[in-house]
């Protein structure tokens, strides 16, 4: 019989929401400015920026396109390109050392312990997969990207689509049963379900004060640690 396949969230899931919401968001603001003056014309940085001006009836003024995703870092919007630019600004920033990115220690143990006994592993988030992949690398607990077979993003489709989950479940070539699903949002976990994955609600004290039981869970099994979580 084939191990269950763990497909997992990363804000609030593996990783404290502050870490983001207090360092990364806040970096990616600062630093946006002038990363589209110096860069917009690399074809990568371009490719992003043009999706954003036709989108916007085909805004050519860069001044202009900073202002929209600036607005949509403040409104916290989950736009491709917005993750895809962020995502090359943390690039920076983690090379630099500027910050390393935070990973509960019960969850590096219990991704670590997973891997050990043969259970693939794979990341689905918001955040882009270069971003994602920035993330792992350069955490407080050193490069965990090796812990990680497959990385989604919202390229694959958003995360309350029940669409998204049977495709991954096609990618991963898995069937959705023997798929178990880690997040901190119901709502995802509610799509994770009707997909036919099996969902796990991670309700971490640090990042959600009043627990979600009973009908808050949606019925979803819930854990304030990974290290709470039998895969058996």
């Amino acid at each position: 019989m084939s191990k269950r396949t763990i497909l997992t969230d990363i804000e609030g899931t593996t990783s404290s929401i502050a870490f983001v919401k207090e360092v990364l968001f806040p970096y990616a603001r600062r630093a946006l400015p002038q990363f589209v003056a110096s860069r917009g014309h690399d074809p990568e940085v371009r490719r992003w920026l043009d999706q954003v001006a036709v989108e916007h009836g085909g805004v050519c003024n860069d001044a202009m396109l900073t202002e929209i995703l600036l607005g949509w870092i403040d409104e916290d919007r989950k736009h491709t390109a917005l993750k895809a630019l962020q995502g090359m600004i943390w690039k920076e920033g983690y090379e630099r050392g500027h910050y390393r990115a935070h990973v509960y220690p019960d969850a590096v143990e219990r991704l670590r312990l997973w891997r050990e006994r043969g259970h693939p592993i794979s990341v689905y988030s918001s955040g882009s997969v270069p971003a994602q992949k920035l993330f792992f690398g350069h955490t407080e607990a050193g490069d965990l990207t090796p812990l990680f077979d497959h990385w989604f993003d919202t390229e694959t489709g958003g995360k309350r689509e029940v669409a998204s989950y049977v495709r991954i479940a096609r990618a991963l070539q898995r069937p959705p049963a023997g798929i178990v699903f880690l997040s901190d949002v119901v709502e995802e976990l509610d799509a994770a379900r009707e997909a036919g994955m099996d969902t796990v609600l991670v309700d971490r004290r640090s990042d959600y004060p009043d627990p979600r039981r009973g009908e808050a869970s949606h019925g979803h099994r819930r854990v304030e640690r990974l290290d709470e979580l039998s895969l058996d």
